[in-house]
């Protein structure tokens, strides 16, 4: 029997190839838009989630994955491995930790472990690394929660958005912030602080503004940046993904530059060419 199981869900935004060479399992989390739920990246992809907001002009309702389907999926993963260790979208986002607890209630003392990771896109995909490390390093359950707990405060997530229109459907900005921000062509900056989204910088004029202030965020923080890996996450914005692992690349500071794609849970309340650069800090 193998020692540990580490799962996740979908909003960690890792590749299917990470997810796969990590040994990392995967639930994905429920979408629902023109009266039909689908299971995100299963059922439907974020390029066709973008064509049902346009063509419903509403956003996905996305509900957490419920404690019956945890319940079940422990108990599962439990018939091949000694113990499940569960990290997903944080708590301030979602229920989804909340269901994770009451769902590993049922199970003996030891058996299950669930982390927070106050954290959403591939901030959770670092912490998943992290894990899969700890875990092939021998160590146990509560050893690599202990761990990735010490970790969760460090890792750092910001995300460039351009266009607000996703963000006011969302109930995430006033319809006149959005009139005001689109006339001053306003590009958010978005940063994931203490669990929560907050916004860090309003720059105005073109993209390229908003892409340039999150390389200053890199570039303030390189010397202390753990350079095992950092990600370059993004809702179909190719192009900003390429500029950023280019500069990436030069500062000669990464063993791992990792391009990953947003999930459509993530998007939809982001909105397309949404590009971020996420990373963990030393103490």
């Amino acid at each position: 029997m193998k020692k540990i199981c580490i799962l996740t869900d979908c909003t960690a935004d890792l590749t299917k190839e990470l997810y796969e060479k990590n040994e990392i399992e995967v639930l994905p989390l429920y979408v629902t838009i023109g009266g039909i739920t689908y299971s995100d990246g299963i059922d439907i992809t974020t390029e066709e989630m973008y064509e049902k907001v346009k063509e419903f002009g509403e956003l996905p309702h996305s509900s957490a994955i419920p404690p019956a389907i945890f319940e079940e999926k422990f108990k599962k993963i439990l018939q091949n491995y000694e113990q499940v260790i569960y990290m997903g979208i944080g708590s301030g986002f979602s229920g989804t930790y909340n269901n994770a607890i009451l769902a590993s209630q049922e199970f003996p003392q030891g058996k299950v472990f669930i982390v927070d990771s106050k954290n959403l896109s591939s901030g959770i995909g670092l912490l998943l690394l992290k894990a899969a490390k700890f875990r092939d390093q021998g160590l146990d359950g509560a050893e690599i929660k202990a761990k990735i707990e010490e970790i969760v405060p460090r890792v750092k997530t910001q995300f460039a958005i351009d266009t607000l229109e996703y963000l006011h459907k969302g109930g995430r900005c006033s319809g006149t912030t959005k009139i005001f921000g689109t006339l001053l062509k306003i590009k958010p900056i978005i940063r994931v602080e203490e669990g929560a989204m907050h916004v860090a910088k309003k720059p105005m004029g073109k993209f390229s503004r908003a892409l340039n202030i999150i390389l200053d965020y890199v570039y303030h923080d390189l010397e202390n940046i753990d350079p095992e890996f950092i990600m370059v996450t993004h809702s179909l914005s190719g192009v900003a993904a390429e500029y950023f692992k280019e500069e990436l690349k030069k500062t000669k500071h990464f063993t791992n530059i990792y391009e990953t794609r947003a999930s459509g849970v993530i998007s939809t309340h982001c909105g397309p060419k949404t590009i971020g650069i996420l990373y963990i800090v030393n103490k």
